[in-house]
């Protein structure tokens, strides 16, 4: 399917089911039409989104530079208003989200997002990520231990998924037995269901973070939840209605993200068994393969929707103002303009800048744990299992229909098997 010219308003490329099936193709096509930016209309079945025009952003340039542009809005209000017929508006224009999650770090601009990030930046300090790492390795290890003897598992549900989840609700001090409920509000969350569905989840995580931080200010603990409680920069602090949308974006940071970077690496792994074992001979390349991975499989398609406060030049084109535009971090980590053969997986590529955790103010605050869960997540699963290989074929697994998260469904595999030279 060819796309129109980017710089023009008319007609519209309509999108369908590759969006999240199949990207990779779909952005090929774009990339080779010499656009950066493409004027669509959203597929169906894209949850609250399907049928929404919107200006999709795919070359690198255009994206990195569309990610620190302070004429592109990520205030909910003013996006969600623009989505109109597709769905996407709300109470309030904040559309799927409770009132509880609706002022977070994701939907703020400056200067209140300049504030809130400050204040969780001296919570949530590199330090403090670096403390964790022995606690990663023995989480790692433990659920590695209860996968001895099993032949055949889906690596999502017990690896991929439990080990974030753990390590971010220890971190925030949040009880082991809250961790299916969080999973699966999370989940409802991004996986791109109903309007419904997703309002549905907001409304429960968002009463029980308002209960969790209730009890946290009641009785503070050694965590991080109860540390930005304490965090005070010069007499300002957090409110409780602030504390509850930035607590569920750590959430949503420090777990959605990383199993997707561990599903989505070990698949990649899979897939070009050359490089698998070039990395299991050589652990020393974890750290670079990390981020090679973040390229090749992006964890998160897109950035949140943004909205333009003013005419927008970008790329070849002008996006006028009061119009939406979703950038394509997948799309934007394999521009030809930008990386040499970006559909070649190479665990030891010179140092690259990939947008797979964003780029700006909203760079992902939680990317630096997810990296280090990475790293630590696929070295220990390739060393205790040198035999790995996909249960099904290739044909059977399926994406998530998202516009947020780029994410296998399941990821069936044998942990012992063998695979054809």
């Amino acid at each position: 399917m060819s796309a129109p010219n980017g710089s023009s308003p008319g007609e519209a490329l309509e999108l369908d089911d590759s969006l999240s099936q199949c990207p990779h193709e779909l952005y090929r096509g774009l990339h080779a039409s010499g656009s950066g930016v493409q004027r669509v209309i959203m597929p169906p079945g894209a949850g609250p989104w399907s049928g929404l025009p919107v200006w999709l952003v795919t070359g690198y340039r255009e994206a990195r530079a569309a990610l620190a542009d302070s004429r592109l809005s990520n205030d909910l209000a003013r996006t969600t208003r623009l989505f109109g017929g597709g769905g996407g508006g709300g109470e309030g224009g904040r559309g799927a989200f409770s009132a509880a999650l609706s002022r977070n770090l994701l939907h703020a601009d400056p200067p209140d997002h300049t504030r809130l990030r400050k204040l969780v930046n001296k919570a949530f300090t590199s330090r403090a990520v670096q403390r964790l790492e022995p606690r990663i390795e023995r989480i790692t290890a433990d659920l590695l231990d209860q996968l001895d003897g099993v032949e055949e598992t889906d690596l999502l549900v017990s690896y991929a998924s439990p080990l974030p989840i753990i390590v971010i609700c220890e971190l925030l001090g949040i009880p082991a037995s809250d961790e299916d409920d969080i999973r699966g509000w999370t989940k409802g969350l991004v996986s791109g269901a109903s309007r419904t569905d997703m309002a549905a989840a907001s409304e429960g995580i968002g009463a029980y973070l308002t209960e969790l931080v209730a009890g946290k200010r009641a009785a503070p603990g050694d965590d991080l939840l109860s540390e930005l409680i304490r965090v005070n920069e010069n007499g300002d602090q957090l409110a409780d209605e602030e504390l509850v949308p930035i607590t569920f974006v750590l959430l949503i940071a420090g777990h959605e993200t990383t199993i997707n970077l561990i599903g989505n690496g070990v698949y990649a792994l899979l897939r070009n068994r050359p490089q698998l074992e070039r990395l299991r001979a050589d652990p020393a390349l974890l750290p670079g393969a990390v981020e090679e991975l973040l390229r090749y499989e992006s964890p998160s398609s897109h950035g949140t929707f943004r909205s333009t406060t003013e005419d927008l030049p970008l790329g070849d084109a002008v996006i006028p103002a009061g119009e939406l535009v979703l950038i394509s971090l997948i799309a934007a980590n394999r521009d030809p303009a930008h990386f040499d053969a970006p559909d070649v997986l190479d665990v030891a590529r010179p140092p690259t800048s990939n947008l797979a955790f964003g780029h700006g103010i909203h760079h992902c605050v939680g990317a630096p744990l997810a990296r280090m869960e990475g790293r630590i997540a696929l070295g220990r699963l390739l060393e205790r299992y040198p035999h790995l290989a996909l249960a099904v074929d290739e044909a059977d697994l399926s994406w998530n229909h998202s516009t947020l998260i780029h994410g296998l469904r399941s990821l069936p595999v044998r942990l012992n098997g063998r695979s054809e030279p």
